[in-house]
């Protein structure tokens, strides 16, 4: 397991040999939730008492709780490789966004083949 998950949130899970205790945090939100534990069990009980304490916080404060990876992001890359992509996915009847999400997608898939 590379990520804990929980109520539509992912935490990180890393170890620190130092201290013997396992940390982590929530990742894809501007905002600082981390937890920790010495064992998985408690790394996990704790990353969902936190997200779950966040959320508490949210709604008695009257917030809008942060969601992750809304499913939009900017990309920057150079205009030939824009220019190139574009022209590519008008050749291909669709969208750059598609375009886009396809060539993740592919990637993803590749990588989860190799591991």
């Amino acid at each position: 397991m590379k990520y804990l998950e929980y109520k539509g949130y992912t935490g990180s899970i890393e170890y620190s040999p130092e201290d013997n205790l396992m940390f982590g945090k929530v990742l894809g939100i501007r905002g600082l939730i981390s937890y920790e534990g010495e064992t998985g069990k408690q790394l996990e009980d704790d990353f969902k008492s936190a997200v779950d304490e966040y959320l508490t916080i949210c709604k008695q404060e009257g917030n809008t709780p942060e969601k992750p990876f809304k499913g939009s992001f900017n990309v920057r890359i150079s205009a030939s490789l824009h220019q190139k992509a574009a022209l590519k996915a008008m050749e291909e009847k669709m969208s750059l966004n598609n375009l886009v999400a396809e060539a993740i997608r592919s990637h993803l898939s590749r990588e989860e083949e190799l591991a």
